[in-house]
């Protein structure tokens, strides 16, 4: 099976978009490599900080090999994380990738958190991959409803290329998640709309793949364009956390004491969701 690093080499040079779900317990994976195993689409899934605080990396890491022995092309990603030494405790924990947040960081102290954290990835003998960010998008993965403070939602609010490829050539990250009109959560007195201009603004400053974060609340055709402007990898976490307690509420409502009956939909609910997205983006 490839490794991560290929899968993304792979998706890039196709011009395809790799999925990204946030999990957090082992239903919600089940959810996602049924999507993976029905589509036969490889997926990463992430888990925050406090996603991995009740279902922890070595837990996720048994159950993703086991999946893997099947067959199905699962990658584990530590997603959000904000210091070096969580960052060395998910690598050794596992991961096959670590989001490295220094988002509101200074420039200077961004390069020294991301630059650490690489060379601890590079010392760990297996190929593990270090994402950074530039640019605030917001931390909340949750329904809001007015726009975090600060986000970067207008142009010149956004990642600026030369910025952009400074961070890349200083720090030797293998992925980047840039500011483009994105934010996590959903906003419900509008969501912002993505700038496809400045994604490809971005996809001719570095070589490296472009990462959405905040997918929940962009429309399909949204997805679609920002694939076709240099996104390869896009991470959804609210709309499923949404999808996923509402199939649940509405499971529960009857009366159901039996967790598999009741957890069923829940999943079902989600895997439906997963491969609908993963076959977008991959543009199938």
């Amino acid at each position: 099976m490839p490794t991560l690093r290929e899968v993304l080499a792979t998706y890039q040079k196709a011009g395809q978009g790799l999925g990204h779900f946030n999990i957090s317990d082992s239903n919600q994976l089940q959810a996602v490599a049924a999507a993976s195993k029905a589509t036969g689409l490889p997926v990463c899934v992430g888990l925050s900080e406090g996603e991995r605080e009740f279902f922890p990396i070595t837990h996720a890491r048994a159950l993703i090999d086991a999946y893997r022995a099947q067959g199905i092309a699962l990658y584990l990603n530590a997603d959000h994380t904000y210091g070096v030494e969580k960052v060395q405790h998910a690598i050794v924990d596992g991961v096959d990738s670590v989001v490295v947040d220094g988002a509101k960081l200074s420039f200077e102290e961004n390069v020294h958190l991301l630059t650490t954290s690489v060379k601890y990835a590079r010392a760990s003998g297996r190929d593990v991959l270090v994402e950074g960010e530039l640019g605030y998008i917001g931390t909340s993965s949750k329904v809001m409803d007015t726009l975090p403070e600060g986000a970067a939602i207008t142009e010149a609010m956004m990642t600026k290329p030369e910025e952009l490829r400074a961070l890349v050539d200083q720090t030797g990250i293998d992925l980047v998640a840039p500011a483009v009109g994105n934010i996590h959560g959903i906003v419900t007195s509008g969501q912002p709309k993505l700038s496809i201009e400045r994604i490809a603004l971005l996809k001719e400053a570095v070589s490296v793949p472009l990462v959405l974060h905040g997918g929940s609340g962009s429309a399909d055709e949204e997805f679609k364009a920002a694939v076709q402007a240099g996104i390869t990898l896009i991470h959804i976490n609210t709309d499923l956390r949404v999808l996923y307690r509402d199939s649940l509420q509405k499971a529960l409502s009857g009366g159901e004491t039996t967790p598999y009956k009741f957890l069923t939909p829940a999943v079902e609910a989600m895997q439906a969701y997963v491969a609908q997205k993963m076959t977008l983006f991959a543009n199938r």
